[in-house]
C-alpha cells in the first residue's frame, strides 16, 4: 500500500566525454519520465538533470542543445573544472529541487526499467532505494576478483555500504538534504548514504554491456576510489599501524632474548643475514607506516582549507 503522494522526480546523470552515448542516454531517460508521468507516478514537472564535469568532447554542447528543445524536460550544469565523478554526481544533487532524485550514470548498464521500481519503493515508504547488481558475469575476471576483493576490504575496515551497489539509486528530498550536510572535501557517496540511518529498500538487476564511449574507471580511478573510501570513511589502518608497531617490537624482544641466550650458551652467531633482513623489513614497515600516516594527513590538509568542492560554468535550466 502507498503511503506517499505522487513526487516530482528528477534523474541526476554526470557525464565525462560521453558524446557517443548522449544521444541514447537522452532518448532513453525522457522516455522512462514520459512514462512514469503517463502512469501518474510521477509529477509533470520531473526532469533530466545532466552534470557535465568538464568534458573534453561536445557532449556540455549536445546538453544545451538538448535543454533548448526540451526546456522542461532537459536541465544542465557545466562545471568550471574536472572533479571526477563523485564531486560531480554531489553538484547534481545539490541543485536538484524535486521530492525524489535518482542517480545514475551516462553509460546506461545499469537497469533504466528498475527506475519504475525504485518510484514504486519511495512510494512504500522508503527514503533511500539502492540498485544493487545481482551478478558481475558481465565482467572481465580481474574486475570481478577485484571488485570482490574491494568489498571485503571495506568490511573488514568497519565501512558499512550495500555490496555491489554503485551510485544507481534513489534518494528523497530528506535524505538528500542530509546527505548535503557532510561537509568533508574527500567524499566517498556509496559509504556516506548508508550513514543517513533512513528506511530503504533494494531493487536488483543485471547489468548491462556498455553500448558506446569507454568506461570512465580504468584500474587506476578504481584504486585510487578504493583508497578514497577507506580513507574518508575509516581510521582502522592507522590501528594497524600500532599493532604492526607492537608486533614488531614484540618480534625484536624475542630475537634479542634468543641471541642473549645464544651468547650464554658460548654459541657464535654470525648475524649478517638476520641484520639484512631485519633492516629491509623494519624499513618496509617504517615506510607504508609513513605513507599511510601521509594519506591521513593529506587529508586533513585538504580539509582545512574549506574550499569550495566545485564552480558551475554554465547552466541551463
Amino acid at each position: 500500500m502507498y503511503t506517499k503522494n505522487i513526487p516530482s522526480l528528477s534523474i541526476i546523470v554526470p557525464c565525462y566525454n560521453e558524446e557517443e552515448i548522449f544521444p541514447i542516454c537522452l532518448k532513453t531517460l525522457k522516455a522512462i519520465i514520459k512514462k512514469l508521468v503517463l502512469k501518474g507516478k510521477i509529477k509533470e514537472d520531473s526532469y533530466i538533470l545532466f552534470i557535465d564535469d568538464c568534458s573534453k568532447d561536445l557532449t556540455w554542447a549536445l546538453i544545451k542543445k538538448s535543454s533548448e528543445i526540451d526546456k522542461n524536460i532537459v536541465k544542465g550544469i557545466k562545471l568550471s573544472k574536472n572533479q571526477g565523478h563523485q564531486i560531480a554526481l554531489l553538484a547534481g544533487l545539490s541543485n536538484v529541487n524535486t521530492d525524489i532524485n535518482i542517480s545514475i550514470d551516462a553509460d546506461l548498464q545499469d537497469d533504466v526499467n528498475c527506475i519504475e521500481q525504485m518510484v514504486e519503493e519511495y512510494l512504500k515508504g522508503n527514503e533511500i532505494v539502492y540498485g544493487v547488481r545481482n551478478d558481475r558475469s558481465s565482467d572481465s575476471p580481474f574486475k570481478r576478483i577485484s571488485a570482490n576483493s574491494f568489498y571485503r576490504l571495506m568490511t573488514l575496515f568497519g565501512i558499512t555500504q550495500v555490496e555491489n551497489h554503485a551510485d544507481f539509486r534513489l534518494l528523497s528530498r530528506r535524505a538528500t538534504n542530509c546527505l548535503l550536510q557532510y561537509n568533508e572535501r574527500n567524499i566517498y557517496i556509496r559509504g556516506m548514504v548508508p550513514l543517513l540511518g533512513f528506511k530503504s529498500s533494494k531493487v536488483v538487476y543485471s547489468r548491462k554491456e556498455r553500448i558506446a564511449g569507454e568506461s570512465k574507471y580504468p584500474l587506476k580511478k578504481m584504486v585510487y576510489l578504493a583508497i578514497e573510501g577507506i580513507t574518508s570513511l575509516s581510521v582502522i589502518p592507522l590501528r594497524i599501524i600500532s599493532v604492526l608497531g607492537f608486533i614488531t617490537c614484540l618480534f625484536a624482544v624475542l630475537i634479542s632474548v634468543y641471541a642473549l641466550f645464544q651468547r650464554l650458551e658460548g654459541h657464535v652467531i654470525d648475524g649478517w643475514a638476520s641484520i639484512i633482513l631485519s633492516i629491509f623489513f623494519l624499513g618496509g614497515i617504517q615506510l607504508i607506516s609513513i605513507g599511510v600516516i601521509g594519506e591521513y594527513i593529506g587529508k586533513i590538509y585538504l580539509e582545512s582549507k574549506n574550499r569550495p568542492r566545485y564552480f558551475i560554468e554554465e547552466e541551463c535550466k
